[in-house]
């Protein structure tokens, strides 16, 4: 491409996919994305499915992005559509959920994150496959992969419908025991969830794995045991606040590759969307296999560095902490040589 040529950005648009922030979107692009560098055009999907297509043909056409604009099926489609190429993913979000623009910390106003496309900031990222279907933010079994199937059968969309069906789920729902081969080993478990995390959250800011990383090449393991009623509210304020891992009922550990033994086929999930798979689900992490759009302050480094320079920080103050404690130590004893009287009296 000559160095004055214009990068082409395609968006993607599902017309009946999450919030009605779309409607305007056309008058908007022509408003903030710079004409002097980009051509952007704009494509309404027309079936499910009809986004990864959209997306591959930008990639074979060599366009800069594929610009996801809904919610997190629409992302995960165009995301397919990209794996593997030198066309980035873009979003504006406009779901009921938005996990991984949030985690990319993408702006969720329309008008904002077409400017973060304008900044041209593209880094990799790493994602899922749960049995060859790719992922970006999650995938699992148990609870929130049945609340999932009946969230998707319900039109009304939003936070409040999901704890709606969340919550008459729970009224019945019996936890599963399930068994977890990794590269490891292998442990048995009965949960009510197990969750696979690429990115931290599910979305709406529901931190499931507040640590999990775009970046490490792992995936992070969320186990969630059986717990009574009068445990919610605590786990609810836990989630929304990074602190789940915190709770007892918490089990988690990371690995590269996971399979899920369970008792029969049944629902899963991956990226909010409802899935029947086999009794036996692999699941593993692809490194680096997506190029992503993001807002110029997001800037990721590797995990060697983000280490190299912090180790040393750590060290100076556990330093700074030992000379502390031995200076309080002799403090001490002068104050109690000053005090107590001599020897023999």
């Amino acid at each position: 491409m000559a160095d004055n040529e214009k990068k082409k950005i395609r968006f993607i648009v599902n017309p009946i996919s999450g919030t009605e922030k779309k409607k305007d979107l056309a008058p908007l692009i022509r408003q903030r994305i710079d004409p002097s560098l980009y051509e952007a055009e704009i494509c309404m999907t027309q079936r499910a499915g009809h986004a990864v297509d959209l997306a591959r043909e930008a990639a074979a056409a060599g366009y800069y992005a594929a610009v996801a604009v809904g919610g997190d099926g629409t992302v995960n489609e165009v995301g397919r559509g990209v794996l593997h190429t030198s066309t980035a993913l873009g979003i504006i979000p406009c779901g009921s959920g938005n996990g991984l623009a949030r985690h990319l910390h993408i702006p969720l106003d329309a008008a904002k994150a077409l400017s973060a496309l304008n900044d041209g900031i593209v880094s990799p990222i790493d994602y899922g496959l749960v049995e060859g279907h790719p992922f970006f933010c999650t995938c699992g079994v148990g609870f929130d992969a049945l609340v999932s199937f009946r969230f998707s059968t319900d039109k009304r969309r939003g936070l409040l419908t999901y704890l709606e069906k969340a919550l008459y789920e729970f009224l019945k729902y019996r936890p599963e025991t399930y068994e977890l081969e990794t590269e490891d080993g292998i442990i048995r478990h009965k949960a009510f969830l197990i969750t696979c995390c690429n990115a931290s959250q599910y979305g709406n800011n529901a931190f499931i794995s507040p640590r999990a990383s775009l970046h490490d090449g792992l995936l992070d393991i969320t186990i969630l045991e059986p717990f009574t009623a009068v445990e919610i509210p605590g786990m609810v304020f836990q989630l929304f606040n990074k602190l789940i891992l915190q709770n007892s009922r918490i089990r988690s550990f990371q690995c590269r590759e996971l399979t899920i033994h369970r008792k029969q086929p049944g629902v899963a999930h991956f990226d909010g969307d409802p899935i029947l798979l086999s009794a036996d689900i692999p699941v593993r992490i692809v490194q680096g296999g997506l190029q992503v759009v993001t807002p110029r302050h997001v800037e990721y480094a590797p995990i060697e560095q983000v280490q190299n320079f912090i180790n040393p920080v750590i060290e100076e103050v556990a330093t700074f902490n030992r000379q502390t404690l031995a200076r309080n130590i002799e403090f001490l004893k002068s104050l109690f040589r000053k005090r107590l009287p001599p020897a023999g009296k």
